[in-house]
């Protein structure tokens, strides 16, 4: 499926706000273009990102087909302990894309 990128700070205080940023790449097709040939091309977009810390749900987005090629969220949360930040980008074709990141708290 598509690479994410994701920028999470390695440590933080308990209590600090931290801001999330991700990126995907993928091409995002909305299925209202069509190729040389004049056939439609396939939908074909992200269509849910989910984050979640040590298991509890941060942020959890429904994307449609206006969303641009490479889809980019920032997002801020309290991290109140160490922990594991979950990421989740779920496809059209139910194809999903996951990473981890850990926050440890200093």
């Amino acid at each position: 499926m598509a690479k994410p990128r994701v920028k999470v700070p390695k440590t933080a205080a308990a209590g600090d706000v931290v801001t999330i940023k991700t990126l995907i790449n993928h091409p995002m097709e909305s299925g209202q273009r069509k190729d040389k040939e004049g056939n439609k091309i396939p939908r074909k977009i992200i269509n849910k990102f989910e984050a979640s810390f040590n298991g509890a749900e941060v942020i959890s987005v429904d994307i449609g087909p206006a969303v641009s090629t490479n889809p980019y969220f920032q997002f801020r949360f309290t991290v109140n302990e160490t922990g594991d930040l979950a990421f989740k980008w779920t496809d059209d074709d139910g194809s999903i894309t996951e990473t981890t990141k850990t926050i440890t708290v200093e």
